[in-house]
């Protein structure tokens, strides 16, 4: 593994500077490459710009591992409200979920209940709430919640990370339930034993995956295909699997990071390919940021750069 990937990734999980690096001026000037800003109006002024251009957003406020069950029932009612707010601008946004923002660590019961209302309000305004996967501890909880929404709805979605091991196992038997799938590569810390640390493993493991979600498709089986990753590259050649398959452009949807290679997604948009940008906000950036650093630690020097008097 990359050594600054390491650095970046231990500094993600360091409550020391969790608690501290959020504080400087720097840094909350450093991480509005990534985010529009820490509320939700700026989320969904973003957006409506977005629209304009004709790109599709979905929107996720940072922060995960509440404490209590008075947050996650305050987080269940903020995404309430945003997707009101979403459908009343009538563009084509959503959001995205964490789970143990919804309670998981607390009453995997109630986390369930919560993602269900929110599943419930999205079908309601005619799109798909995703579910976010976070570390590898939460992929089985994780699963069964999406598992237990999509017994209810199609109107949800769930993240599935190519850098572990398990995951061609987990693609295979979601494909049996129609699922729609976003994959990344994976961004959270993990042993050797439970995800790939090569790059060229993770890409390889990403084609497969993504290839084998095409395959479905062609073969006529229900399945929603976000491409999240901002590698160009691995993009083109997921573009040329799904026109070798005789599948169009809009088979499956470019997902991407507002803030990163804007240049590129309006370059794919402009030749017709669908692209969705997800936008972050929130007060609880720090380990959400450290982790975008972490997957292009080039990205440390740009920031750098951009900090710099002009």
């Amino acid at each position: 593994m990359n050594p600054m990937r390491q650095v970046l990734l231990w500094g993600s999980e360091n409550r020391w500077l969790r608690d501290r690096v959020p504080r400087l001026g720097f840094a909350r000037r450093a991480v509005r490459r990534f985010m529009p800003g820490e509320d939700v109006d700026a989320a969904l002024t973003a957006a409506d710009g977005f629209a304009a251009d004709g790109l599709a957003t979905v929107l996720t406020q940072l922060g995960e591992n509440i404490t209590a069950t008075e947050e996650a029932a305050a987080v269940r009612a903020h995404y309430l409200d945003v997707l009101d707010r979403i459908a009343r601008r009538g563009i084509d946004c959503t959001v995205s979920v964490k789970p143990t923002q919804l309670g998981l660590d607390l009453d995997p019961g109630l986390c369930k209940e919560n993602v269900r209302a929110i599943v419930a309000r999205a079908e309601e305004h005619g799109c798909i709430a995703w579910i976010d996967m976070e570390a590898s501890g939460y992929v089985d909880a994780t699963l069964e919640l999406y598992r237990a929404a999509r017994a209810r709805s199609k109107h949800v979605g769930v993240c599935l990370q190519a850098y572990l091991h398990r995951t061609a196992d987990d693609l295979a038997s979601l494909l049996e339930v129609g699922p729609a799938i976003r994959l990344v590569k994976g961004a959270y810390a993990e042993p050797r034993s439970v995800a790939m640390a090569s790059k060229r493993d993770v890409d390889e493991s990403y084609y497969r995956l993504a290839r084998r979600m095409l395959e479905a498709k062609a073969e006529g089986r229900e399945v929603t295909i976000g491409i999240a990753t901002h590698d160009l590259r691995l993009v083109r050649r997921i573009a040329a699997a799904a026109a070798e398959l005789g599948l169009p452009k809009g088979a499956f949807e470019v997902q991407m990071l507002y803030g990163i290679r804007a240049d590129v997604q309006r370059r794919l948009a402009a030749e017709g390919y669908r692209v969705r940008v997800l936008i972050s906000y929130g007060s609880a950036w720090y380990p959400w940021y450290m982790r975008r650093l972490a997957e292009r630690p080039a990205n440390v020097l740009f920031v750098l750069r951009s900090l710099l008097p002009a």
